[in-house]
């Protein structure tokens, strides 16, 4: 399921690059003086300007709920599962082996001290 959210989540961030590329700023009217006949496209009159900004708006929202979701997926993973590898302290404690960190004391508490050769 995560896999099939993180594929729609990149198509779904490809289109909307695309989208926003297609376009057209506010400064693009000087644009319709070479020849942009905008009564005569696919999108009539208006042109395709209403109708790309509901779809990006569309896939701005989309996007925004599927990263929520993956987010919730990696909230998900990384909690402790039930049975998996236990914990280190765990296994030290049921074998008998003394940790560093519970306190036994071998009574040298000096470092060794190398002697230097003199030359």
């Amino acid at each position: 399921m995560q896999v099939a959210i993180l594929m729609i989540h990149v198509a779904i961030a490809i289109a909307l690059v695309v989208l926003i590329l297609l376009q057209q700023g506010k400064g693009a009217e000087a644009g319709a003086a070479f020849g942009g006949g905008a009564s005569q496209t696919v999108f009539g009159s208006k042109g395709s300007g209403s109708f790309l900004a509901k779809f990006t708006a569309f896939l701005a929202a989309s996007f925004f709920a599927t990263s929520l979701a993956l987010a919730w997926f990696a909230t998900q993973a990384s909690q402790a599962p039930e049975a998996g590898i236990p914990d280190s302290r765990l296994i030290e404690q049921q074998q008998g082996i003394p940790s560093l960190d519970d306190g036994a004391d071998d009574g040298d508490n000096t470092a060794p001290v190398l002697e230097e050769s003199g030359g």
